[in-house]
């Protein structure tokens, strides 16, 4: 099967490098400019300098859709096309799909769990009779779960927001979609992927986890903080990772509490920071007064490469669903500290669900804890790395990484059969459309 993937001309070079060993063809389309609130040579999110613009970033990517219908014009009269992928919030991309004839499949960012409560939630109305932010309510459809208004993003839970309409759109685009390619697989979340598909369109299925999928790099001189997790290892030391992603915005005032925290939890600890982050700890010493025992790390790292490693016996994270499924993948628990979007509800189906780590402060019901103190987080470095929760935590993860591994196993793991089944109906339906 020939794939051809369209992108950005500044996102082309970082694609062309994660596809060298690939025969897939690459286009790219210019990204629109002088688009409102966004900075000149911004295309992609995480470069934005708020996420307060990502629904104005999502906006100003239907302009390029004159462009993808040109293309992919010119690509139809060369060869027959079966069939789009495109990113969720990309809603425009239906439009352009039923325009040559092809289903369009929508690429979710989201576990099923979150699709499923979030859409139970919501079609319900259950957030309309909570009287506060972080009043408990019991999920009616799936009654083990409890939620807070806190749990979900503002767009949701505010209706007359000026986002509401971009959102509302790209809703309405999935729902009319062929289906569901979801990063996930059947072994971690069947009761929601079952519930899904037996009462729901469009169809989701779960190819993941994708972590798995990609190639081993090749062996290169190994960075810093590879030979330093190499030396704790040889010491018999545990190491915590700390790393809230790239778009997660943290405050100087949190990152000096995190600082204290993990300083004074004795914890051996690698964390990953923003340079434009660090200057607000790094000029107070905090290096010096851990040294020996954790280093801070200012620069783009390969995170799987650190969660592979020996040592890690913890992960500090932000829940973000691609972090969150590459520890479960290598077996390690998380302290969960989500910020925004989706990740209050990972984090709730990593603790609470499937029981693969711990919360990052137990005094609110909300998942999102707002300003965590410094003897907070000790706390619960602590319990994750030495206590019996954290134990636990890390027999259950271990458990739930040999499924992962087994889905993903070549010709008959569940994630591979799910694809084979996805490209035979997509291959019949296109036969049929021809017939």
């Amino acid at each position: 099967m020939a794939v051809t993937m369209f992108t950005t001309t500044g996102n082309r070079p970082f694609i062309s490098e994660s596809l060298a060993d690939t025969s897939v063809f690459i286009i790219d389309i210019p990204f629109p400019q002088n688009a409102p609130e966004i900075p000149p040579g911004v295309e992609s999110t995480d470069l934005l300098p708020s996420m307060s613009l990502f629904f104005s970033f999502c906006k100003a990517t239907k302009q390029m859709q004159p462009m993808v219908e040109e293309k992919l014009q010119g690509l139809v009269q060369v060869q027959p096309v079966s069939f789009m992928v495109s990113d969720g919030f990309l809603w425009w991309t239906l439009e352009s799909a039923t325009k040559f004839g092809l289903p369009r499949l929508v690429f979710s960012g989201m576990n099923q769990f979150v699709s499923c409560v979030s859409r139970a939630v919501f079609e319900d109305r259950l957030l309309d009779g909570a009287e506060s932010d972080d009043e408990i309510i019991t999920v009616t459809r799936f009654p083990w779960i409890k939620v807070t208004r806190t749990d979900f993003d503002t767009v949701m839970s505010n209706p007359n927001g000026p986002t509401m309409e971009v959102f509302i759109d790209q809703v309405k685009s999935m729902s009319n979609s062929f289906g569901y390619i979801v990063n996930s697989f059947y072994e971690l979340e069947k009761v929601y992927i079952d519930n899904w598909n037996s009462e729901k369109t469009p169809k989701v299925w779960c190819v993941g986890p994708l972590c798995l999928a990609e190639p081993e790099p090749e062996p290169q001189k190994e960075p810093f903080w590879i030979q330093w997790l190499d030396q704790k290892l040889a010491q018999g030391c545990s190491v915590l990772y700390v790393a809230f992603g790239s778009q997660a915005e943290v405050s100087s005032e949190q990152l000096q509490q995190i600082a204290m925290g993990l300083q004074e939890s004795k914890a051996n600890f690698l964390w990953v920071l923003r340079k434009r982050e660090s200057e607000s700890i790094l000029d107070e010493g905090f290096e010096e007064k851990v040294k020996g025992r954790g280093i801070v790390v200012k620069q783009w790292v390969d995170q799987r490469q650190i969660l592979k490693h020996q040592c890690i016996e913890g992960f500090l994270s932000h829940c973000g669903w691609n972090s969150a499924l590459e520890s479960i993948c290598y077996g390690v628990p998380i302290l969960a500290w989500p910020m925004m979007a989706d990740q209050a509800l990972n984090a709730r189906m990593v603790v609470e669900e499937i029981k693969v780590g711990l919360r990052v402060d137990s005094t609110c019901n909300g998942m999102k804890p707002g300003f965590v103190k410094w003897d907070g987080l000790m706390k619960m470095v602590k319990e994750l790395m030495e206590g019996e929760m954290g134990k636990q935590a890390r027999k259950r993860v271990k458990e739930v990484a040999e499924l992962a591994k087994m889905a993903m196993a070549d010709s008959d793991g569940s994630s591979w059969q799910t694809l084979d089944l996805l490209i035979n109906e997509l291959c019949n339906k296109e036969q049929d459309v021809r017939l």
